[in-house]
């Protein structure tokens, strides 16, 4: 039985897949399997996959029906005790196992590891992720992770790694969202048990490519997804946080793209202390300003300037 099962969903990454395979192949770590579930691909990603000479590769093939079945399926199909995901579009540096696997070495009762990585923004433009706890250079287990996850996510879908049982346990990707199901994973993690980090850079996240999912507006399931957790955070201060800045970037979206009842019900839901003070103003701005500083956020980082709300 390999240590990791690799998990790689893919739909239509022809330009991405096949230097994300590359980048697994390399790793200094070898003992996994790598099982890609090729979502109803249209491009011509799947026969570059077939083409890949590593025995250790398996493919899943189902009609398209998203990224959350997709992993779902690989999970259920796998046979190591420990996961790692990887999106078919990021890259892995080569110690990226070698270094969940320490993690998990040092922390064996935490119930989801994760790698801390870089974030490519545009082209050859990257900004390391930044988060709202301290840490040096060994890994930990995360205080408080809700208010520790408020600025970029601590877990990403290509950074982390878990026990296929508690995966299990927590009934996997919820299907019926068509966006933030990760997210939605992480809360369930994080109201599961013990959160270990490792300050080690090992993963690049590609957030350039525009069709990418998370890039797409549906911004009702999003408002579901945050309202689903109502009972937990009347007991958990910062849950409560880490939900009303996700309301935050989710009634900005609303306003900006709609529909408008979902920014009216979140800016009443938003506990403003919550916020802080450029998040406030922003969230009173009229929508052709924010129509202009999004169109200006965008200018900026083509030009290798990153700005944000969040800090």
């Amino acid at each position: 039985m390999p240590f990791f099962s690799v998990i790689i969903p893919l739909y239509n990454k022809e330009a991405y897949i096949i230097d994300t395979l590359k980048s697994v192949s390399n790793q200094s770590f070898q003992d996994f399997e790598i099982i890609i579930v090729d979502d109803g691909s249209t491009d011509n990603s799947l026969h570059l996959v077939s083409q890949f000479t590593d025995s250790r590769i398996q493919i899943i093939r189902q009609e398209n029906k998203g990224a959350s079945v997709a992993r779902n399926n690989g999970i259920q199909y796998s046979k190591s005790l420990y996961i790692a995901l990887l999106d078919a579009d990021d890259l892995w540096y080569e110690d990226h196992l070698f270094e969940l696997k320490k993690c998990i070495t040092l922390f064996r009762n935490a119930v989801l590891y994760c790698n801390n990585y870089e974030i490519k923004r545009h082209d050859t433009f990257k900004t390391n992720a930044v988060f709202n706890f301290n840490y040096k250079k060994n890994c930990l287990i995360i205080d408080d992770f809700f208010k520790a996850n408020i600025i970029n996510f601590i877990p990403s879908s290509s950074s982390v790694a878990f026990l296929k049982t508690n995966f299990l346990k927590l009934n996997g990707y919820n299907i019926k969202l068509r966006t933030g199901q990760d997210i939605d994973l992480w809360i369930k993690f994080g109201l599961l048990g013990d959160i270990a980090f490792n300050p080690k850079i090992t993963m690049s996240y590609n957030l350039f490519d525009s069709s990418s999912l998370s890039n797409k507006e549906y911004n009702e399931d999003r408002y579901w997804l945050i309202n689903n957790y109502l009972k937990e955070e009347k007991f958990n201060p910062s849950l409560k946080m880490y939900l009303d800045v996700n309301r935050y970037a989710v009634a900005l979206r609303s306003k900006i793209y709609g529909p408008q009842w979902v920014y009216e019900n979140l800016e009443k839901e938003i506990e403003k202390s919550n916020l802080n003070k450029k998040q406030r103003f922003l969230l009173k701005l009229p929508v052709f300003l924010l129509k202009f500083m999004k169109g200006l956020h965008r200018f900026l980082i083509k030009k290798g300037v990153y700005t944000t709300s969040y800090y």
